[in-house]
């Protein structure tokens, strides 16, 4: 089971098992931070073109998995450097219909702060850490829509000109 660190203001980690949603947003709150904010992606029945999808099951190069997620944490505390504590859970495995798949706290003094943090965490955690899915639904099973390039950090950071 994943436990918060005893030190340090980032928690991530990957688990096999159920992620401490409940935990993970109590372990956030700070006397000096009147923001939380809690985001958890669950394992819903259907996706694009498949319906009564039952299962999915996440795989992770492990090894790289944290060091990513903590080099991401560093990234979002560089925007906003007011952040108290960053969460940044992920589950490997099976993930049944309505189970939390990943769990993302952000806490702050003000809330645009965590909020926007929040939101930057989930959408380039999904593009920068080697973790892939495959949905198990009734016609078949496969591993994702197409195929996932995990990027590096620092290009995810980097905006398109317009």
């Amino acid at each position: 089971m994943l436990q918060p660190p005893e030190n340090g203001d980032t928690w991530t980690g990957i688990s096999d098992v159920d992620l401490p949603l409940v935990e993970a947003s109590a372990w956030a709150v700070l006397p000096n931070c009147g923001a939380v904010v809690t985001f958890s992606g669950t394992s819903r029945d259907h996706s694009a073109g498949r319906e009564d999808v039952s299962t999915l099951a996440y795989e992770a190069y492990e090894e790289q998995v944290v060091p990513r997620l903590n080099a991401l944490a560093d990234a979002a505390r560089a925007q906003w450097p007011d952040l108290g504590r960053i969460v940044m859970l992920h589950r490997v495995g099976d993930v049944p219909v309505t189970e939390s798949a990943v769990v993302v706290v952000a806490s702050s003094p003000h809330r645009p702060e965590a909020f926007e943090a929040a939101r930057f965490c989930i959408d380039t955690l999904k593009s920068t850490v080697p973790i892939w899915k495959k949905e198990t639904w009734a016609a078949g099973e496969s591993w994702g829509l197409e195929a996932q390039h995990i990027e590096e950090i620092d290009d995810a950071l980097k905006q398109p000109e317009s």
